[in-house]
């Protein structure tokens, strides 16, 4: 069985600089140029686990989208990116200091994902699961591509699961408001932030009382909190599995898609919550340990 990842495929400029940043002025920084995007980021994750994988996207017809397609070839994940001419793959600007990341995003042919792309991505023999970053949903011009995504990949009996993906935009577009157009996903994933965002003020103040929380949107819920472990609900359901030691972080680009890509190679593989949690946590531990967002 294979996973279908449908979600944005982009260039990362990641910039890890030394200090705060000099307003007007020179900081030093190290400046690392390749490939990104939250879905391809666990479609790569998952290839490295064992897991087959098929990244479903869009990418200009540019020498970016050359380069972004090949490298998820060459990390074996099967590709289906349509190529837009005159459009130009998404960039993401990632500036990394002390664990911490800010980033300017530029989603450009991202916003082109429709429906065609999903029903061919979807119609791949072997497919059993999709897997959705909500990036998608949060920009008006793809969102309907990610719906439909969800609910014919349910229509067609796959297992599903959703990536919160962002606290900002979430809180940007209002929590009811986005939950309310977003059918619902078999698991849901969310780190602490977006969690007590959709969960709102009455969500809880521990891991436990968000997952269960958040139950009412999702069949099932893990709630990420970093170095804290990573915690499991389904109904009359809680698992907890603590984090696991880094030695140093040198960047936390891409640990969240990390462990969902650990979490579903295991979850899929036949493993229960716990141990499912336990390889998530493993390859969030491994993404952080290195620059860059893939393994």
């Amino acid at each position: 069985m294979s996973v279908v990842v449908i979600g944005d495929v982009v260039t990362d400029i990641l910039t890890v600089h030394e200090g705060p940043l000099a307003i007007g002025s020179d900081t030093i920084a190290s400046v690392r140029i390749g490939g990104g995007g939250s879905a391809a980021n666990t479609a790569a994750w998952l290839a490295a686990a064992g897991c087959p994988v098929v990244f479903a996207g869009v990418a200009g017809d540019d020498e970016p989208g050359d380069a972004r397609v090949a490298e998820m070839r060459a990390a074996g994940v099967t590709t289906s990116v349509r190529r837009v001419a005159g459009a130009a793959t998404g960039t993401v600007v990632v500036l990394t200091s002390d664990a911490e990341r800010t980033m300017f995003t530029d989603r450009g042919a991202n916003r082109l994902l429709d429906r065609s792309d999903v029903e061919r991505a979807l119609g791949l023999p072997g497919v059993g699961h999709l897997h959705l970053s909500a990036y998608v949903l949060f920009d008006a011009d793809c969102a309907p591509a990610g719906r439909y995504a969800l609910a014919e990949a349910r229509r067609r009996g796959l297992t599903t699961s959703l990536d919160a993906a962002s606290a900002a935009p979430l809180e940007r577009i209002g929590a009811s408001a986005f939950l309310a157009s977003v059918p619902r996903p078999g698991i849901l994933f969310a780190n602490l932030d977006e969690a007590r965002v959709i969960a709102g003020p009455g969500g809880g103040a521990d891991t436990a009382a968000l997952a269960r929380a958040l139950l009412a949107h999702a069949d099932a819920v893990v709630v990420k909190s970093g170095p804290g472990g990573a915690t499991w609900a389904a109904p009359g359901e809680v698992e907890h599995a603590p984090g696991v030691a880094v030695a140093g972080v040198v960047d936390p680009t891409g640990a969240g898609d990390a462990f969902a890509a650990g979490f579903l190679a295991a979850w899929l593989g036949g493993a229960g919550p716990e141990a499912a949690l336990r390889h998530g946590n493993e390859l969030g531990a491994r993404a952080v340990s290195r620059l860059g967002g893939r393994p």
